[in-house]
């Protein structure tokens, strides 16, 4: 489930494997050091298990949003294959067009290089 600014994912209920239940925030913040960071919150479940985590990631990376909560999901217990944005290609590009739309970004604008070792790639 998408709404602007957040992002659910949860296993079905009663169907086998993992059982998850995953919130995902994130937000535009200032940083006068680094500049406009994108905060995410990740709150959940993982098979019963809860855990809640913060992270920032810098404007210009904050596009490989699902790459980072995803390695934070497998980092609390949610197997690899278990996947919370690319399961429905229609949220993921809800989900990316807000982030565009909170950081003010456009297409083609250019990326630090040094962000992406920062930002856990």
């Amino acid at each position: 489930m998408f709404e602007p600014g957040h992002v659910h994912r949860a296993s079905l209920p009663g169907f086998p494997g993992q059982q998850f239940s995953i919130d995902v925030y994130y937000e535009a913040r200032p940083n006068p050091k680094e500049g406009t960071m994108l905060h995410l919150r990740m709150v959940g479940e993982i098979d019963g298990r809860h855990f809640e985590e913060e992270f920032e990631m810098h404007r210009d990376t904050a596009f490989n949003f699902a790459s980072v909560i995803s390695k934070v999901a497998v980092k609390n217990g949610l197997h690899p294959n278990n996947t919370l944005i690319m399961r429905n290609h229609q949220e993921y590009d809800q989900v990316f067009a807000d982030i565009r739309r909170v950081l003010g970004a456009a297409p083609g604008e250019t990326v630090n290089f040094d962000h992406l070792e920062k930002d856990g790639f």
